[in-house]
């Protein structure tokens, strides 16, 4: 059939020239359609699917397809134009190498899908959170894999002999490794803390040099933490392999809320705890367990000393509930008449 059209082809369209736009725009318009086509019914047969995953995959490779249908009808259309043999063949090589290229986005598009979708949809929250991890750091050595792969098929496609190429690349390899000794250490420093489940994209940590704030990006070399004063720390990933981390999110999101507090002497001890207490489990983001308590520490100078302890449901929540907290028990301790001293002196002069 396909012999028989071309028969027909050239006999109506004797100019080459315009016999390729036509081959090039007609099957150009085939494989749109029948993309097309492809695009309207396979949302329907998994539009009642439990994951995202084929529509990710249908919206990612849109863009490459339509690339393919126009190097394939460019493929198609050169046939029909009388060039030299050697223009044809290196038509032809450009066009594959293009193709491939094409290709490698098509295929990282779709593994990336797989890796996003599998490790973010699936588990518990907290298992959610570590994938996430995993995935932003896969994702640069997945471009690297897939891209480096094509570039050994391209070479290949030209007629390359990769066999010694890929040879001494192994030789090369280990001088460039005792070269970059620092970055694979970065590089594997990140892969240990990921799979140790030490840090998590959005966890909260504490560095050796005080430094604290949200992780937000675990790259191949370093780990960038966002402070609480909006300023971005990059740390390499070998040498925070190597501190000492407080990380808040772990090993669960509640976190303990400690107020100090001072009464004057002569106040009611039962009766200050039990205004304290009353107080602190009305904070919103308390939780009971475990349990809230409020301690006589320390008789000093000035005041009797307290502190009052409870837990809230996450370490995010840690500060606007001692602000909370704070102001309860201030306003409690005026109502219920008992006093809050304030550090003074008393200087007593001599006359002589």
């Amino acid at each position: 059939m396909i012999f028989v059209f071309y028969l027909m082809l050239e006999e109506y369209i004797t100019n080459s020239y315009l016999r390729a736009l036509f081959v090039f725009v007609f099957v150009f318009v085939v494989l749109k359609v029948f993309l097309f086509i492809v695009s309207k019914v396979l949302p329907r047969l998994v539009s009642k699917t439990k994951t995202s995953l084929d529509d990710v995959i249908l919206e990612k490779t849109g863009g490459p397809l339509t690339l393919m249908a126009i190097l394939a009808g460019v493929r198609f259309a050169i046939g029909e134009v009388a060039l030299g043999e050697s223009l044809i063949q290196t038509f032809n090589g450009i066009l594959l190498t293009l193709i491939i290229l094409v290709g490698a986005v098509l295929v990282y598009y779709i593994v990336d899908a797989f890796i996003v979708i599998g490790l973010t949809e699936f588990g518990s929250a907290t298992t959610r959170r570590s994938n996430k991890s995993l995935v932003q750091f896969f994702h640069s050595i997945l471009k690297i894999a897939i891209f480096v792969v094509a570039f050994l098929v391209i070479l290949a496609s030209w007629g390359v002999e990769i066999g010694p190429l890929l040879a001494g690349l192994g030789v090369a390899g280990l001088a460039i490794a005792f070269a970059l000794q620092s970055t694979l250490s970065n590089i594997f420093g990140g892969v240990s803390m990921i799979l140790d489940k030490s840090i998590r994209i959005g966890d909260v940590v504490r560095l050796d040099d005080g430094t604290m704030g949200e992780i937000k990006k675990i790259n191949l070399r370093s780990t960038k933490i966002n402070t609480f004063d909006n300023e971005f720390v990059i740390v390499p990933n070998g040498k925070l392999s190597e501190s000492n981390i407080m990380n808040m999110a772990l090993p669960e999101p509640k976190a303990r809320v400690v107020v100090p507090f001072g009464v004057a002497y002569g106040s009611d001890i039962d009766k200050v705890k039990k205004v304290v207490m009353k107080e602190i489990v009305k904070c919103e983001h308390y939780v009971d367990d475990p349990e809230p308590s409020v301690k006589f520490l320390e008789m000093a100078d000035s005041s009797l000393n307290f502190k009052a302890f409870f837990y809230v449901d996450s370490y995010e929540n840690r500060y606007a509930s001692l602000d909370e907290a704070n102001t309860r028990i201030y306003n409690a301790l005026n109502k219920a008449k008992i006093g809050i001293p304030f550090p003074q002196m008393d200087v007593h002069l001599k006359k002589r």
